[in-house]
């Protein structure tokens, strides 16, 4: 950038479709979200390609579109931090939360399904807010220069400030210490990330809770004892977890630049 705004070579290079690094592809975007001149200069380049291209386009859509209103600033920054096939998701993992919490207060059991679910609910999240299978317009997304590391951790963070107060509340109404499963919980979205830049994000999910499911949740409720991997003293070793694998997702953070971390 020169003079605080793009220089003319570049943005007539981005506006042809030139193959740039993707460093200097992310700059542009970056500035054209924040600089109106440098978005007017961009509407004023010609490119008869690009134009065309971009005509034929609009001719076969325009006749099927119909007036918007302005969506509101609220609805924008919504847009920009959760995908809106991520409702669905948060719509489910409140119920599997409410239902669990009608379980502890009628079923009488020594056993907490808001315990015991808390920590792992959350990884739900994870994968419905960056999962290929999930969110149609995922190519589209995940193929801009700014998508990546930045994009997941923005969409996580999104998900986590709807679900901890949600399971809070939960644990608060059921007599469940929240600080039991916070530190698992947290540990276990950073576990996703981690393990996701290898094998993918939905499919990390998948095996996280599986195997959840299958060595914690199945033998506690049919032994009808807590989990001692809940158990207050093993708080430092879930802290121990949650360091590791937040490291491992620093370390590995260009892997979520590949669209086969997006699966």
């Amino acid at each position: 950038m020169t003079g605080n705004h793009v220089p003319a070579r570049l943005l007539a290079s981005y506006v042809r479709g030139e193959d740039l690094a993707a460093d200097q592809a992310w700059a542009v975007e970056a500035h054209l979200e924040s600089c109106p001149d440098c978005r007017a200069r961009l509407a004023g380049i010609s490119a008869p390609e690009v134009t065309s291209l971009a005509g034929s386009v609009w001719s076969g859509i325009e006749p099927s579109l119909t007036p918007q209103a302005h969506p509101s600033r609220v609805k924008q920054w919504l847009v920009t931090w959760v995908t809106p096939v991520a409702m669905p998701w948060l719509v489910m993992i409140v119920l599997v939360t409410l239902l669990a919490c009608w379980f502890d207060e009628v079923s009488g059991s020594s056993v907490s399904l808001v315990r015991l679910f808390a920590p792992v609910l959350p990884v739900a999240g994870v994968a419905a807010s960056w999962a290929r299978g999930i969110d149609p317009a995922y190519e589209l997304v995940a193929a801009t220069p700014r998508a990546g590391l930045y994009l997941v951790l923005r969409r996580t963070t999104a998900m986590l400030a709807v679900l901890l107060p949600l399971l809070l509340g939960a644990g608060w109404a059921t007599g469940t210490h929240g600080g039991w499963w916070l530190l698992p919980s947290l540990a276990f979205t950073t576990g996703t990330l981690a393990l996701g830049a290898v094998i993918g994000i939905g499919r990390a999910a998948v095996l996280l809770i599986a195997a959840w499911v299958a060595v914690i949740v199945l033998p506690t409720v049919s032994l009808q004892r807590q989990a001692f991997v809940l158990a207050p003293g093993t708080l430092p070793v879930w802290a121990g977890i949650f360091a590791a694998t937040a490291l491992v997702v620093f370390l590995r953070r260009t892997a979520f630049t590949r669209l086969g971390a997006n699966n």
